[in-house]
Parts: structure tokens; sequence; C-alpha cells
């Protein structure tokens, strides 16, 4: 998937422009996923947006029940005219609201009468964007498929996950600081 939006009309989570490219591997209900999401910007800031180009990859991963349901719908936000900027108001939204889109100790609690059509309408009630329409596009399938396959071939199998330049970062982590991540990338 290059930086242009693609046949279903996603646009590419990337933020930044320069040369120095940082892929986060992310689970969009994943406590740790939301940590380094949350530092997407300070990073972005300390070291300059055209010195740094952040992707974000998706790691959808089955204990999180509704992984693959969220990952479609992120995507199917960043179809809109807002595109990314849309796809990242329905991940902050996510993030801020775990409980809502989790299973209680991935296995129970109230989500577990919850379907897809009920995760897009508290998509929608928390974010305020609509990806109920969006969500149909056939051709999202695609991208979310993209997702899976690159994060298989790069190895990764935890989130979050750093690859900077094409190589995993096994010594970033969430819990690092955004001075501890522009070290680890070179850019400090």
């Amino acid at each position: 998937m290059d930086d242009s939006r693609s046949a279903s009309g996603a646009d590419p989570l990337v933020w930044g422009s320069g040369p120095k490219v940082v892929e986060m591997f992310l689970e969009p209900t994943c406590p740790f996923s939301a940590r380094a999401f949350g530092k997407i910007d300070d990073l972005i800031a300390l070291v300059g947006a055209d010195r740094i180009t952040v992707k974000i990859r998706f790691v959808s991963q089955p204990w999180h029940m509704f992984s693959g349901v969220i990952v479609r719908a992120i995507l199917a936000a960043s179809t809109s005219k807002e595109g990314k900027e849309d796809a990242r108001t329905v991940m902050a939204a996510i993030y801020a609201n775990r409980d809502d889109f989790e299973f209680e100790d991935h296995r129970a609690g109230p989500n577990l009468d919850s379907t897809p059509t009920d995760i897009l309408e508290r998509i929608k009630t928390l974010s305020g964007v609509d990806v109920a329409e969006a969500f149909q596009i056939s051709a999202l399938q695609a991208d979310v498929k993209w997702h899976t396959k690159y994060v298989r071939q790069n190895g990764v199998h935890v989130s979050p996950s750093f690859q900077v330049d094409g190589l995993i970062a096994n010594q970033m982590s969430s819990g690092d600081t955004v001075e501890e991540w522009a070290k680890a990338i070179g850019l400090r």
C-alpha cells in the first residue's frame, strides 16, 4: 500500500513527510497500542514533520474479539472526505472508550451480546464519525488483507510493535517517552 488512496478510497494512515519512516503496528483496542497512538503528535512535534513519517499498520489480534470489525471500521472512516483525520478521530474514540469495544478478560461481559452493527453505532456515537455506509465498501477487504499480510511479512506478532526504516525496532516500547523514541530512531 503506497501513500495514496487505495481502490476502496481508504486514505493511508500516514503523518509527517520526512525521510525517517517509523511504522507503528497497533491493535485498535489494546491499551498499550493506545499509549503509543497517543504519542504520535508529540513525536512528530519533537523531531519535526519534515524529518519523520509515521505510518499506522494494524495488528488484528483474535483475543480482542471485535478487532477485525474495528480495523475495518477505522479503514472505512479513512474513506471519507476528511480521510485519515476521520480515521484518527475514530481510533482516539475507541482507545478512550476501550470498555465499550472489549470483552472482560477477553471472554465475558456485556459486549458478549453486541453485534458488529452495535459496534458501528458505538463508533458513531463516541467519535461523531458515521462509518456504517463506508463499512460496506467491498474493496475495503483488500485493505484489511493488506494490513494482515504486511504484519505477517514483517514478523510482527504483538502490539504495539515498531519498525524503523524497514527494520523491527525491538528496543522501542509504548512505555518509552517520545524523547526515548527519538533517540532510538536516530533523530536525537
